[in-house]
Parts: structure tokens; sequence; C-alpha cells
């Protein structure tokens, strides 16, 4: 009986999110930027700010990738005290209105790239600024795509979910996920229309006025947040600005995860944050991913024959729920039903990432740690 009454449970929860009606499950908010707007582009107007911490391996390419853009962009890439010669690859790359920062230390109270990004934002000019992640690579026509749409459609502030790199085993177990849940905790539909309870972001492409970070306070409004993205889009529209947020194929990222550890060093790091460093919300966190991935496993191996009904029904609702995911990744469809193992898997590491919480430190990445206070 209860083995049964947890499928229902479970198979109850994945109907109501696939019914919901903003629908968080597909990807129906999409960029796609076409390489002849670049013929044309006038970028005299933007400026891209990139903080580079050890960013060697990636920064040549990411800069390869601006200086396609268009005609008149400017770029500042913020030397965030690297080790690996990131500043030297940075002034070496062929881009006409290029200026290299060495950063300073870092202030307490701020996160390494927030602290970044403010130093490469006092330099700014123009009325637009672009923020990218360092191991970015954008498409021929990109920025021009996004500033078209923020003029149409009057949006203070566009970002892009970079197309993750999924070739490893692992990577294709859980980076998809990955977006899966990020969509399911802020979905991007009820952002887009203004929805004052969501505000989604994505952090590794932005494009946003520079007037709206005046207005806000510049990156000091959001000094040490660890979900700096959905942060800011929350700050922009405090201030009156419209935000829009959706998946594209236009922005790569090059940082790749051959191994379990990279993606839950990348989780950990905002997981618990993302329950408000709460215990209460940790505990409905866990019940409730325990229902959804955990109870139809169960039922079905030790329950009766009414429980494996029901706990069919539920994993094949959970599949349905993340095809969509699979298909815009181009990826198998029966990474699907692997869902129970992607689900138990998300739930350890946001248990990682409050355990490292109670032991005193906040967050880490990229080789610094956030400690408490």
């Amino acid at each position: 009986m209860l083995l049964t009454l947890l499928a229902l449970i479970s198979l109850i929860v994945w109907l109501g999110l696939l019914a919901q009606p903003w629908l968080p499950w597909l990807l129906r908010e999409r960029f796609a930027a076409r390489a002849s707007d670049a013929d044309m582009a006038d970028l005299s107007d933007v400026t891209v700010l990139i903080p580079a911490r050890d960013e060697a391996e990636s920064l040549e390419r990411t800069l390869a990738a601006l200086a396609r853009q268009g005609a008149g962009l400017s770029v500042i890439v913020v030397d965030d005290n690297s080790s690996d010669g990131t500043a030297e690859i940075a002034r070496a790359a062929a881009i006409g209105r290029l200026t290299v920062i060495q950063g300073r230390a870092l202030p307490d109270g701020w996160t390494g790239k927030l602290w970044a990004l403010e130093q490469a934002r006092q330099q700014v000019s123009t009325p637009r600024v672009v923020l990218l992640d360092a191991d970015i690579r954008i498409a021929p026509g990109t920025i021009a795509g996004l500033k078209a749409k923020a003029i149409a459609e009057d949006r203070q502030m566009v970002s892009l979910m970079a197309h993750l790199r999924m070739t490893s085993i692992v990577e294709r177990l859980l980076i998809p996920a990955f977006i899966y849940f990020f969509k399911l905790l802020y979905p991007f539909a009820l952002s887009n229309r203004g929805s004052r309870h969501v505000a989604a972001a994505a952090g590794g492409c932005v494009l946003i006025e520079a007037a709206v970070l005046e207005r806000i306070g510049g990156f000091g409004a959001l000094a040490d947040a660890v979900i700096d993205d959905c942060t800011l889009a929350r700050c922009v529209r405090r201030a009156g600005g419209r935000t829009w947020v959706g998946v594209t194929h236009a922005a790569t990222s090059l940082r790749g995860y051959d191994d379990f550890a990279g993606i839950h060093a990348m989780v950990a790091r905002s997981a618990y944050s993302q329950l408000r460093y709460s215990p209460w919300l940790l505990a409905g966190c866990t019940l409730a991913m325990a229902l959804m991935f955990c109870a139809p496993p169960v039922a079905l191996v030790f329950g009766d024959a009414s429980a494996r009904g029901l706990a069919i029904a539920a994993w094949f609702a959970m599949a349905v729920s993340y095809l969509p995911t699979l298909i815009y990744y181009r990826l198998s469809w029966l990474w699907a039903f692997a869902m129970p193992l992607i689900g138990t898997i998300y739930l350890a590491m946001t248990w990682s990432s409050a355990l490292r919480y109670w032991q005193g430190v906040r967050t880490a990445w990229r080789g610094r740690a956030y400690h408490r206070s």
C-alpha cells in the first residue's frame, strides 16, 4: 500500500509538471544567430566585458570569435590575477579596440567574477555592454542579433544559456539535466513575461544597457551573489527594466567536464544557495526529489501490480518531460529513462553543497573559497 501511494503521488507530481501552463520543460525560448548580420553590423555602441582567471586554454578562441562579430566592437578583458599567461594571450588577440586590465586584489564582500566585471564597467563609455565568460565562444552575428532583439522588444537585458559541452558519458548523463533543472527552478516563460516571482538569466552571455547597470549601482548591487546572473536580472527588474532569457546554439562553452568532479564542482557551487541556505527548504527539496525520482524505480522493483503500473506511468511522464531537452541538444532519447539516476545524483550534489556550507564554505570556484561570514 505504501509503495502504491508513493508511486501515485509521483505520477500526480509529474503529470502536474507536464500540465503547467507555462510549460517549463519545453525549450520554446530560443535564440539563433545569423552570420549575415555580422557583415553589416555596427557595434560601435557595444563593449564586451570578459572576466578571466586562468583562462589561457580557451580565451584565444573566445576573442577570435569576437573579432568576427562586426565593426567597431570594443572589448575589455580583466585578468583576475591569473597564473597561466591569460593576460599575454589577451594582448596578442587581433582585435582593434581591445583593453586588457590587470585586476586589483579582491576586496572583502565580493566574488571574483563580479569584482572583475565592476573594474571593467568603470572603463565603459558605450550605451550597451555584453558580459561574456572567458570560455564562451559566440557565433558570428550573435551580438548583432542580441542587440536587435533588445531594441525590437524593448528589453534592457537579454541573456543566453550557452550550449555546454556534451561529449563524454558523464557530460551526456548530467549536463543536459543541468539546463533542464534550471528551467524548472526558473521558468523562462514566466521570467520573460515579467513575473514578479521569477527573474531568470544565464550569465555566460548577457547584453545589458550600461545606463541600467549604472542605475542599480553597478555590480556592487550584487557583489557577493553566488547565482549572480539571476540576481542581476532581479536588480534590473526592480529598476524597471525588462529581461529575456533563452537557450541557443550560438554561444558554446569551451570548457569540458570529462569526470564527475568537474560537474560536481559546478553544481555544488550554487545548489544550496538556490535553497537560500535553508535547512527547511533542503528538507522539502529532498522529500520532493525522492518522491519524483526515487519512488518510481523502488515501486517498480518492490511493489505489487498496481504499484508497478503507477511506477511505469510516472517514469514515462518523467521521460516525456526530459525529451525536449535531449532533442534540442541532439542527444539520444534513451537518456530520458536515466532520469531517476540523474535526479538522485543531483540531490546528492545538493546535499554536498549544503554540507560544505555547514562546514563554513559558502561557495568555491576557480581556485577561490568564499567562507561564510
